[in-house]
């Protein structure tokens, strides 16, 4: 079974803050199960460019992966430009990275 698939298929979990930030090993574990060229950043945020051939397949893309993040509860910093989606993640409650974040990162990949 692919691992990443074992990512896709969990939920959001919502975060009330209170919990530290993944960090190390923990964080490397995670992100070996994501792969597909998403980046771990200063161990705080995920990081991913998404390509297509025009604008409006960007935002085809950009549309889907919002109505994803509201169906999960767990929210992106999307950029979109002619051609090019960039998705950011992290927690905000806890201003850094959960599992969630990764989860939400697979889920995007399966959009594509």
């Amino acid at each position: 079974m692919d691992l990443n698939c074992k990512l896709s298929n969990k939920a959001c979990i919502p975060c009330n803050g209170g919990i530290p930030p993944l960090k190390g090993l923990q964080l490397s574990e995670l992100h070996n199960q994501l792969g597909n060229g998403w980046r771990i950043v200063e161990e705080h945020h995920l990081e991913k460019e998404y390509f297509f051939s025009d604008f409006c397949e960007a935002l085809s893309f950009t549309n889907k992966v919002g109505a994803l993040a509201e169906k999960e509860g767990h929210h992106p910093d999307i950029l979109l430009a002619y051609g090019k989606v960039k998705i950011q993640l992290w927690t905000h409650k806890i201003d850094g990275l959960s599992e969630s974040d990764f989860i939400l990162a697979a889920k995007c990949d399966e959009i594509t």
